[in-house]
């Protein structure tokens, strides 16, 4: 692949760069020890202008460059925020003083000088030396503007975060937020584990699989799509409290709430129920919640919701609550209210799919339930709702209702419509194990998830598992949730993107499609 030319802006920088070289400076820096964060600089800075305060050392990228003379100013940021710099020409060496005149927007670097507020009230730093850190070649933007530029923030990401207000703090939310799930687990005496990605098997759910060949074994595997029969495994073997937090691939469209690599945290808890498994969500999310509710942005100004710290936040245009406990729904109860029939009176439900034109040719009838559910019911649940008692034929691997083997103890919880966690009672009877594995495998075609039995999970089953609850929780879809992020590429460092176009390629339209009879 061919290295572009460089741009007239990248031949300007790189004359720049020449000229720093010239006055004997590294232009890709050096060790800068002792710098503390710009938040912890602003909140050192003096209450009134006029004010001399305390000695300080920053680092960071310059976003922002007003020149007067022999008075400069630039904003800087780091991870922490911004803050201004002002250099005056009387206060350097002419060396110092060239080295600031050579200074471009992007490019990185340390300060010395002692906090002050400006005449205007802005929290400052009256520089008295800077140290060159990284020299930056590329323009910044200008401005984003239109949907277009969604791709060139989204494939680099680099720009997005330094450029795009918010999109760094939301990341280091992503961040803290799962923090505060290792911290909530780690209190309860949970074991954080690592299974394997590359599994010979693809089980654990219902999903096309990705897939690999390992060269050495001359073997096929599979991208795993689900940690538990793992972390089963481990419980079986007496961890009998654990959880892994990972990556788990869907062969599987994109779109705002999808991605076909994604975050996962699937945990299972001996002598536990689907009932310990709603207490532990709702743990989760209210522990999620206050780990990002602390007021300061990237800017150093307050941020959040009205209720600051408190258990209500924005989803798009609505308030949610997640003060608990969160109401428990019945599957059953809530398909009759919004469909108009019992979920077990098969011929009603095949005319309620019809009048929403859901297709029903060869579906098992508890299949076309389901469907029926997800397009009537799911849009009226506000939440956060736990939805249980699921249908039993749709759950292999959850125990069912005692006196009631139609019904699995299974819930969902939904917010606003949108599926945020799945959490059973788990099946340890490996007998009935494999009766619903075997009957799940029926007519499966071979590319699809657990075409094949796991043999070995039926095994250690037989070893003996004990009764326990299990639980996974989309990361993205929390993070997104709890950040009033509207699409899941939001909250992803990296999202999977289509190939990227070369320099100058024209989109060639679709062939048309052929006419029909």
């Amino acid at each position: 692949m061919s290295v572009p030319e460089p741009d007239r802006f990248e031949v300007a920088r790189l004359e720049k760069l020449h000229a720093i070289e010239a006055l004997g400076i590294d232009p890709w820096g050096e060790r800068f020890d002792g710098h503390r964060p710009i938040r912890e600089a602003r909140d050192l800075c003096p209450a009134e202008s006029g004010t001399i305060g305390s000695e300080i050392r920053v680092a960071g990228r310059i976003l922002l460059r007003n020149n007067k003379g022999k008075l400069k100013f630039f904003h800087i940021q780091d991870w922490t925020g911004k803050i201004q710099l002002m250099c005056s020409k009387g206060d350097f060496s002419d060396e110092q003083w060239k080295l600031i005149e050579l200074l471009d927007l992007g490019d990185l670097v340390g300060i010395d000088g002692r906090l002050k507020v400006s005449n205007s009230g802005e929290k400052t730093i009256g520089v008295s030396k800077v140290t060159f850190l990284t020299k930056s070649l590329a323009q910044p933007p200008e401005k984003f503007h239109g949907a277009k530029d969604v791709e060139l923030l989204l494939r680099q990401r680099y720009i997005d975060l330094i450029y795009n207000e918010g999109v760094l703090e939301r990341m280091l939310q992503r961040g803290r937020i799962i923090d505060s799930i290792r911290q909530t687990l780690r209190e309860r005496g949970f074991v954080e584990a690592e299974t394997p990605v590359l599994h010979a098997i693809a089980g654990g759910a219902a999903a096309r699989p990705f897939t690999t060949h390992h060269n050495a074994l001359d073997m096929g595997l599979y991208l795993r799509i689900a940690l538990e029969l793992h972390l089963k495994r481990l419980m079986v073997g007496g961890i009998e409290r654990v959880y892994e937090i990972g990556r788990v691939f869907r062969n599987e469209g994109v779109d705002s709430t999808h991605n076909p690599e994604f975050t996962m945290i699937e945990l299972y808890q001996a002598y536990g129920n689907y009932e310990t498994m709603m207490d532990l969500t709702e743990a989760i999310f209210v522990n999620g919640i206050k780990a990002i509710s602390t007021p300061a942005a990237a800017d150093g100004s307050e941020t959040g919701d009205a209720s600051k710290g408190g258990l209500v936040r924005p989803w798009g245009d609505k308030q949610v609550d997640y003060t608990p406990p969160w109401p428990r729904r019945k599957y059953g109860d809530l398909f009759r209210e919004y469909s108009g029939c019992e979920m077990h009176d098969a011929a009603a439900v095949l005319a309620v799919a019809q009048q929403h034109h859901i297709p029903t040719a060869g579906k098992h009838p508890d299949v076309i339930v389901n469907d029926v559910f997800e397009e009537v019911v799911e849009s009226h649940l506000a939440g956060p709702v736990f939805v249980i008692d699921y249908p039993a034929t749709m759950c292999p691997l959850t125990k069912r209702k005692k006196g009631q083997p139609e019904i699995a103890e299974r819930f969902e919880l939904f917010i606003d419509g949108m599926e945020l966690a799945n959490a059973y009672t788990e099946l340890n009877d490996p007998r009935l194990q494999e009766e619903l594995f075997r009957t799940q495998l029926a007519g499966q075609p071979e590319e699809d998830s657990m075409a094949k039995m796991d043999v070995d999970f039926v095994r250690a089953l037989k070893v003996g598992m004990p009764p326990a609850g299990g639980l996974g929780i989309g990361i993205d879809r929390l993070v997104m949730l709890l950040t009033n992020s509207h699409s899941i590429r939001d909250v992803i460092y990296f999202p999977l993107l289509r190939h990227e176009k070369p320099a100058g390629a024209v989109d060639t339209p679709p062939a048309p499609e052929p006419p029909t009879s």
